[in-house]
């Protein structure tokens, strides 16, 4: 079964609708690209997916050791090269609620984190900045 499905609407729009759960994603070509910039972009949805990835897998990680991670978040910028117009750099910043996280626990969730597979998909040329704020 095909994961998604995706109609160019008009005018730099697209609808992607998860084949599964029917839920769907409209993009927009950004203000900078000859678009309305009106929902994410192709390439805002590329590196939110990176900080989507991460939160999931630290979550697995924290249920597996007895912990949770409910209320973090994770702030994404996205940087652009152009020649070719291209990701250049992603910006995870990752912030945990107080929940007195053990030293131990910090590590599990700095690992998980860069252990994503979205992290190890992105081609080693697009630089990855990653900080996480335990409050």
């Amino acid at each position: 079964m095909a994961t998604s499905k995706i109609t160019y609407l008009s005018a730099l729009r697209t609808s992607s609708v998860h084949e599964r759960s029917g839920n769907e994603i409209i993009t927009d070509a950004p203000v900078d690209n000859k678009g309305k910039g009106e929902a994410f972009s192709p390439t805002d949805l590329l590196a939110t997916s990176l900080g989507n990835c991460m939160l999931t897998i630290v979550g697995i990680a924290a249920a597996e050791h007895g912990f949770n991670i409910d209320g973090a978040t994770c702030e994404i910028t996205k940087i652009m090269a152009e020649q070719p117009r291209r990701v250049a750099e992603i910006i995870a910043v990752l912030r945990f609620p107080a929940n007195g996280y053990t030293d131990k626990e910090k590590k599990i969730i700095e690992r998980a984190a860069n252990t994503c597979p979205v992290f190890y998909s992105l081609h080693p040329d697009l630089k990855k900045t990653v900080s996480f704020i335990f409050e």
